[in-house]
Order: structure tokens, then C-alpha cells, then sequence
């Protein structure tokens, strides 16, 4: 039997938030194979927020002392931890399926959805069972999935994902990070804090894509805070001694062999596209495996949208909510399409040390060679607020036109750096010039913000 929909929404992250009053009228499908909520909820930015500010916690008691305050880390209570975070977010996750399931007019499929046809679905159930539905339209909202590296040996020993390791029950007394992105550094500085024996194993330097001085002191910073091997080549993975996990690299032509009691793969993730058989319905993926869409999120076939991490690589939750926004009101207005809009978009990693980042990087810059560009950098030490704060390696870097005057890009590492930022962001979106950011209001003193103030001034 085939059961007909108006719309069925495969996810339910960003894609649980298209229903609006609009959808009131409709009969809607709602498909998630895993925890109702999506990645951010159930295992991505909001848990991961929680566990950092515990971590940091933890780090502020570890550095008391520069601020003539004696303090001990005496205990790190990890259950308690664990518990204080998902104690919150697991009854979000069960209360949003709960809710939509009251729904006269949705139905919640639990199971992997698969494309039989052009509108036709297959939803195949854990039990092994299968249904079919129908309907006018479909939004692609299934998110990613961590990205397994083809190691040697990896396939027979125990490792974690970044869906996986926050989970765990106990702490190890040591951890292998494999990868250099935002996951790999949030992971180390979380259970570093808490006191777990971290080497972090990366091909290249450690958040490569950010700024070129911003990753630079970055890499600095880690690799005096952790064990780092940079640029390696990772040759393979095998069980080590006492139930321990051994990777083996090349560093500089030397093999080396690195043993921890666990094993993090934190190497990126891909769009959760392949399973989906987007072949048989049409729908276009690129050489990634993202959903093409146009810039009113249709994919190439009509009726089909998609938003979220399976069609944009910036996979960042504020980005898919901005394009479930469109999509909600594309899907049941199709006579007053709005057009996606999502420059400039900025990104945070939430690490010890912290980093924001909107628009272009000097080496992007310089790459293009096709504008002038000058640029400034303001370090924290050099305000009354970071005078506080005892902090002499953390700054801001901005990047101006030369000719206009408005800013290309803004780059922070060091506390607080994703809510300083913020202005700068509202600053370019608007197409303010530097200057006016810099002059046209007061900046608070003695506030941090000053450190953003300083280094406007100075382009």
C-alpha cells in the first residue's frame, strides 16, 4: 500500500523547522532514521557547546593562579558532566518527535528513506519492514555523516566518530584524534581539559582553511598544549598492547607508532546523500556528493528541494536554518519565490583558543590577486580588558579594501572571539566602511570590544 503526502521532509533538523502555520492545511511526511532533532541537537553544536564551557571551566580553575587566585582541579566528575548535557537535550529531542506525532495532519516515519521513483519513497524500518508513500514534494534534509578515511586496518579496532564519543561512559586516560578541522580541535580541547593524554595526528596544520596567521597560532598553541604530529602520513591502524589502539605515521620520513587507550576519527563529514538512491528520482549531486540546487534551493528536479548540510559545504546549523526559512515559505508559495541569501557567512570554532572568522583570508586574497587590500591586527594584550584577562598570544586580524574601504574579512582567535565578531559581520552585510565601524558609535570602555575598535582604527 502507497500512502499519498502533499510533502514529505526527510530529516529533522533544520527540516523540522519548515512547518509554519502555512503547513497547517497539508498532509506531511516526516522521515528521520536516527534521533529525532538532527546532528546540532542530538550530537553536534549545542552538546558540544555544553561540554566546552565545562571544559573551559575546568581550564580557568587550571590557570587561576596567574591571577594571584590558588585554585585545584581536584575532580572531573564526567558522568555528572555528560549527564547535566544530555539530561537537556534528550527530552528536546524526545518532546519534538512526541509533538509532531500529536499532529493530525504529520506523520513521523522512522526509518531510511530511499527514492523508488520521482515522488515515490521507500522508508525501510529497523525491523527490516518497509512503506511507501508518495508526494507532491520532497525536501532533502538529511544532513551529513562523519567521513571515514580508507586506512589500513582502521575497519579492525574500536574508534569513535563525533556521533559517537560524547557518549561514552568513562573517561580514557588517553585519546587519539585523528584530523586537524573544527571537530578534531573542540574534541581535543574538550577532553584535554578534563584531563585525557592527547595527540592529535593531522595531514596538514591544524584548521588549515582559517586565515593563515589565524591557523598558524593556532597550530602554536595546540602543539605546545598537545602532542601534535603535522603533515603525516597515516599509514595504519592496528590494536596495540593492553586493549590499547595503535596508528602508525610518517613524519618528516620517520614511521612512527602512537598508542592511546581510544580513538577519535574526526575527519570531516560527508553529505548523507548516497543512501538516498537520488539517481533514480534525477536529482543532481556534484563530484562531493552534494545536492545541486539553484538559488531558490530547487534541485534539478521540480517538486524536490533540499537544504542543510546535504547541499551546502559550509555545514553550519545557522545556515540551514536560514535555508529551511526559504524553503518553508518557496515550497507553498511558488507564485513569490525568495532567493537564498547567505553571504557573509561566518563560522565558529568553539576550541581553547576560541576563533571566528567571516568573509575572505589573506592567502584567498592573495591568490585572486585581483583587488588591493590592506590589513591590521589588534592583539588582546594591547586593551585594558585583555590586560585582565593576562592573555599576551590571542588577536584580531581585519582585511579592508584598499580602495573602498569595506571590509573583506575579520579573523579572531582568543576568548570570546565568536561573539566579537558579530558587529564586524553586521558591518559588512551592510556595506559599512571600516571607518564608519570604527568611528561612527562608542565602543564601551574598558569592554573587549575595544580590541575590535583598535584594530578597525588601524586599517
Amino acid at each position: 500500500m502507497t500512502e499519498n503526502f502533499d510533502v514529505a521532509i526527510i530529516g529533522t533538523g533544520s527540516g523540522n523547522s519548515l512547518l509554519t502555520a502555512d503547513y497547517d492545511r497539508l498532509k506531511v511526511a516526516i522521515i528521520e532514521r536516527d534521533v529525532f532533532g538532527g546532528t546540532c541537537l542530538n550530537r553536534g553544536c549545542i552538546p558540544t557547546k555544553m561540554f566546552v564551557y565545562a571544559a573551559d571551566v575546568a581550564e580557568t580553575v587550571r590557570h587561576s593562579s596567574r591571577y594571584g587566585v590558588d585554585a585545584r582541579l581536584d575532580t572531573v566528575r564526567w558522568n555528572d558532566i555528560a549527564d547535566r548535557v544530555f539530561g537537556r537535550i534528550d527530552p528536546i529531542a524526545a518532546g519534538g518527535e512526541d509533538y509532531r506525532k500529536s499532529l493530525d495532519n504529520v506523520t513521523v516515519f522512522n526509518g531510511e528513506a530511499r527514492f523508488t521513483g520521482e515522488r515515490t519513497l521507500e522508508i525501510r524500518s529497523a525491523d527490516g519492514s518497509s512503506r511507501h508513500i508518495v508526494a507532491d514534494d520532497i525536501v532533502l534534509a538529511a544532513g551529513a555523516s562523519p567521513r571515514i578515511p580508507p586506512i589500513p586496518g582502521l575497519s579492525e579496532i574500536p574508534y569513535h566518530t563525533s556521533d559517537t564519543v560524547l557518549r561514552i561512559r568513562e573517561l580514557p586516560r588517553s585519546l587519539i584524534i585523528l584530523g586537524g578541522g573544527f571537530v578534531a580541535a573542540e574534541m581535543a580541547h574538550i577532553f584535554g581539559s578534563f584531563g585525557v593524554d592527547i595527540t592529535i595526528i593531522s595531514r596538514g596544520t591544524l584548521l588549515a582553511r582559517e586565515d593563515e596567521d589565524i591557523s598558524r597560532e593556532f597550530t602554536r598553541q595546540y602543539s605546545d598544549r598537545f602532542t601534535t604530529y603535522l603533515n603525516a602520513d597515516i599509514l595504519e591502524a592496528a590494536p596495540g598492547g593492553d586493549g590499547t589502539v595503535r596508528i602508525d605515521v610518517r613524519v618528516d620520513g620517520e614511521r612512527i607508532s602512537v598508542a592511546a587507550e581510544a580513538l577519535l576519527v574526526a575527519t570531516g563529514r560527508t553529505p548523507a546523500s548516497e543512501t538516498l538512491a537520488l539517481d533514480v528520482a534525477g536529482v543532481e549531486v556534484d563530484a562531493a556528493g552534494y545536492v545541486v540546487t539553484d538559488k531558490f534551493l530547487r534541485t534539478t528536479v521540480p517538486g524536490i528541494w533540499a537544504l542543510g548540510d546535504i547541499t551546502n559545504p559550509a555545514q553550519l546549523k545557522h545556515t540551514a536554518n536560514a535555508e529551511a526559512r526559504i524553503v518553508a515559505h518557496n515550497l507553498v508559495h511558488p507564485d513569490d519565490l525568495r532567493a537564498i541569501d547567505l553571504w557573509p557567512i561566518p563560522h565558529a570554532v568553539f576550541a581553547g583558543p576560541q576563533i571566528a572568522s567571516v568573509g575572505l583570508t589573506e592567502q584567498e586574497l592573495r591568490r585572486a590577486g585581483t583587488r588591493a587590500y590592506v590589513t591590521a591586527t589588534h592583539h588582546y594584550g594591547d586593551v585594558a580588558y585583555g590586560w585582565a584577562m593576562e592573555d599576551t598570544e590571542n588577536f584580531c586580524k581585519l582585511i579592508a579594501d584598499a580602495e573602498t574601504r569595506v571590509l573583506l574579512g575579520a579573523h579572531i582567535i582568543g576568548p570570546n572571539a565568536s561573539m566579537l565578531i558579530q558587529q564586524l559581520i553586521q558591518g559588512m552585510k551592510f556595506g559599512q566602511t571600516v571607518d564608519e565601524m570604527a568611528r561612527g558609535m562608542l565602543y564601551i570602555h574598558p569592554a573587549l570590544s575595544e580590541l575590535v575598535e583598535n584594530a578597525l582604527l588601524k586599517l
